[in-house]
């Protein structure tokens, strides 16, 4: 299987979406599309900054946790 993006496929869905929506109705979707992303990816920034304020640090080393866990 070759490159999914290449020149020609994205010349090719350019064309069927023109034919489908039209010119007039491409700026309005292109414009939802980037609001949409936009939102997607400040939410994404807004969970991994949840995450690293709720994050523990390490106490003590992985082999000292292994070995008090073998000999309970």
């Amino acid at each position: 299987m070759g490159d999914l993006f290449t020149p020609s496929h994205i010349l090719l869905v350019i064309v069927v979406a023109l034919l489908l929506f039209g010119p007039s109705k491409l700026p309005e979707l292109g414009r939802s599309f980037g609001k949409m992303l936009k939102e997607f990816k400040d939410g994404a920034k807004g969970l991994y900054a949840q995450e690293e304020g709720t994050a523990k640090p390490l106490t003590g080393s992985v082999q000292e946790q292994a070995s008090s866990g073998k000999e309970s």
